[in-house]
């Protein structure tokens, strides 16, 4: 085992802790569910990528780039005082039980570090040699300790191709690049970007990707490889050089320059390896740029520093997607129950479903919005669980909607005769709809239909059944508007019922009680709410006009006194005389006696348009009696109010054990949830704990 001679900058015991949480946390699989933050090494195929690994190393990684790697490989790297080498691999999410127990017991069990070797032993424990599986989601892991080691960890992932050849396909190049692109777009990932020198700039892929998913240029550090290759003097060199003093592509961590070994020096030791290193940035163009950015010594140094500077500025947010990610599996498994394989074990859980559900349904109902189910945007918009919001504001729109549209007439004041009537008309008929008709006109109609229903009733007044035809035909609209409301409160109703069920049980319970519990019940609600509905409408259709209410007579003389006054303006528009005197005085001149005149000539002489008006008034005035009795009588008390019991634990009493079978007996699917569900909150309960740890041990690490 070949180790470097040069010793790391000085590193803290702090930082070590800070690594070993967080590499702590990817080796049990918290990665699955929350991104890390962490360092990956991108490339292009024969970019160099593992001549770095190796000079940060001091190992000997595999350098046949053109054999495509497909799977990534953990690179952990911890100064001790001992040296040590640990492999093994962490399966993928996709692995089952028993292949994921067969992976972890993976070993190397040879005495020294032989990179090549170890990665074709983990294909095949990956199954990659055989039934032409062509990529893995499994980690290989390879934990290297050492006293000249830093403290880093580093994600190698393949390199990019784009032409296929005997050993590998372009289908092959597409895997490869799907997988580093998905590491590339995790936000709390550094991309280490190493770039060939050896290679036209343009033509290397990693650098496009990065600045497509880093626009900013904020998470990647530059990695320049093979700059020997370069002639001395050349636009090339200069190129490399001023890309690497940030003048080109701009990131944010700058770029580094390293040199690799060549194919003659590939037996040379790593104390060899680095001293020619040096000798050559002693020399040429790269004297100009700092010595920060050159060679492996202060490369190792400063992406330890890079990762760990990542990682305390991102700890806050991690804990807070733990944090959440305990919260939701808590619901779910809440909401999966525990496990229930008898009829009683399954009676009792519908219990509990149905005690939340009528508790949401009647938060809901009341209007009172505390529980967080009204806050939660998942499966739903809130406003549409918010059941008395919806319901207050589809009513307020019903209100205003029959003021428009609830009547088939629309009756216009304004003309108090036929003369003026006319001239209005001239003016307001491209405004006017087909419902439109002036008072005026109204009246002449109500006139000829009183002469057909004439009975006994002596001049002036009329028969009081002409207020029930005018009422039957004006309110034709209302059966439709009303059942067009019921409509909408029901669709509103669904939604909030489907939402509470499947918030408080899993998917296949909540199908399952819908089918056979509530779908039934809320057609029984429907049901009632029409009758509910035609007994409001049917009396005013069809019957004679009752009410008791001494508002009707109030508003029928509000209606005839503002129509009163209508005519009085006019007139006495034409009474008064103006003259206007010195500095603005205006004065009226009139006739005391004529006045008098005007206001004894005010009552109406034709009898028959007397009690044609009246009998208008008094429709208009019982019109709008209806609105109040929808909403309260049929919307509120036929359905909303019943909706917290469409559940009610008597219902759940009565079934059969069959039918608790039926609805409450879990699936394979329930099953294998709750199994997925629990192993995934034990990884981030575990995660939290050492969170916590480190918090607790080091609080100026994880300032919240």
């Amino acid at each position: 085992m070949h180790v470097t001679g040069e010793s790391t900058a000085l590193q803290s015991q702090e930082h070590r802790d800070l690594l070993d949480i967080i590499d702590k946390l990817r080796s049990q699989g918290i990665s699955q569910f929350v991104d890390l933050p962490q360092i990956i090494v991108c490339g292009d195929q024969s970019s160099g990528k593992s001549s770095v690994l190796e000079a940060i190393s001091g190992m000997s990684f595999p350098t046949k780039d053109n054999l495509c790697t497909r799977f990534a490989t953990e690179l952990i790297l911890r100064r001790s005082l001992s040296t040590g080498v640990k492999v093994h691999i962490s399966p993928g999410p996709d692995r089952s039980p028993d292949e994921k127990k067969r992976l972890e017991a993976f070993e190397y069990i040879r005495d020294d570090l032989d990179v090549s070797q170890v990665v074709e032993d983990a294909k095949d424990a990956m199954g990659l040699n055989v039934n032409d599986k062509i990529f893995s989601t499994d980690i290989l892991r390879i934990e290297i300790s050492g006293p000249s080691q830093p403290h880093l960890t580093m994600v190698d992932l393949p390199g990019l191709f784009l032409a296929g050849n005997k050993d590998q396909s372009e289908e092959d190049s597409n895997i490869v690049k799907s997988l580093v692109l998905s590491y590339m777009r995790k936000p709390r990932s550094i991309i280490l970007a190493v770039v060939s020198a050896k290679s036209d700039f343009a033509l290397q892929q990693v650098t496009r990707h990065a600045r497509a998913l880093d626009p900013q240029g904020i998470r990647t550090l530059g990695l320049i490889t093979k700059p020997d290759t370069l002639d001395q003097g050349s636009d090339s060199e200069r190129f490399y050089a001023e890309l690497c003093q940030n003048s080109d592509v701009k990131f944010r961590l700058g770029w580094h320059v390293l040199r690799n070994r060549n194919y003659a020096e590939c037996y040379t030791t790593t104390a060899e390896r680095d001293k020619m290193e040096e000798d050559f940035f002693s020399r040429g163009i790269w004297t100009l740029l700092e010595a920060s950015q050159l060679g492996v010594t202060t490369l190792r140094v400063r992406l330890s520093n890079v990762l760990r500077d990542q990682i305390l500025m991102q700890l806050p947010s991690v804990l807070d997607d733990v944090e959440a990610g305990i919260k939701q599996c808590e619901a779910k498994l809440a909401k999966l129950g525990v496990s229930r394989s008898t009829a009683s074990e399954q009676r009792r859980y519908l219990l509990k479903v149905s005690s939340g559900f009528s508790s949401l349904l009647k938060a809901a109902v009341d209007g009172v919005y505390t529980d967080s189910f009204f806050a939660n945007a998942d499966h739903s918009q809130p406003y549409e669980k918010r059941l008395r919001a919806v319901v207050q504001n589809t009513l307020s729109d019903f209100a205003e909607q029959m003021r428009k549209e609830g009547h088939a007439r629309v009756i216009r004041e304004g003309p108090t005769s036929e003369k003026e009537d006319n001239e209005e008309d001239e003016e307001d008929d491209e405004e006017d709809d087909d419902r439109c008709v002036s008072w005026f006109d109204y009246v002449e109609e109500v006139k000829a239909l009183m002469k057909e229903a004439r009975g006994r009733e002596l001049p002036g007044t009329y028969n009081p059944l002409i207020v029930a035809e005018l009422f039957s035909k004006q309110c034709k609209p209302w059966q439709r508007l009303v059942c067009a409301l019921s409509e909408r409160i029901l669709a509103s109703s669904y939604l909030a019922v489907n939402s509470a069920l499947q918030n408080v049980t899993d998917g296949q319970t909540a199908e399952a009680l819908l089918r056979e519990l509530i779908g039934p019940s809320i057609e029984i609600l429907r049901k009632n709410l029409d009758t509910k509905v035609e007994e409001i409408l049917e009396p005013h259709l069809s019957g004679h006009p009752i009410t008791y209410n001494h508002y009707l007579t109030e508003n029928v003389q509000k209606m005839q006194a503002a129509r009163q006054r209508r005519k009085l303006e006019e007139r006495l528009k034409t009474f008064f005389t103006v003259k206007e005197l010195y500095e603005g005085t205006v004065t009226y001149s009139f006739n005391i006696r004529s006045l008098l005149d005007i206001f004894a000539s005010s009552t109406e002489p034709d009898m028959d348009k007397l009690s044609c008006s009246m009998a208008a008034d008094m429709m208009g005035a019982y019109y709008k009696a209806v609105i109040d009795d929808v909403s309260v009588l049929a919307i509120e008390r036929c359905l909303i109010q019943q909706l917290p019991d469409l559940l009610a634990p008597e219902a759940i009493y009565d079934l059969t054990d069959a039918e608790v079978r039926r609805i409450a007996g879990e699936s394979h699917e329930s099953t294998v949830e709750r199994a997925r569900t629990t192993d995934k909150l034990r990884i981030l309960e575990s995660g939290m704990a050492e969170l916590k740890r480190l918090k607790k041990h080091n609080p100026s690490m994880l300032a919240t």
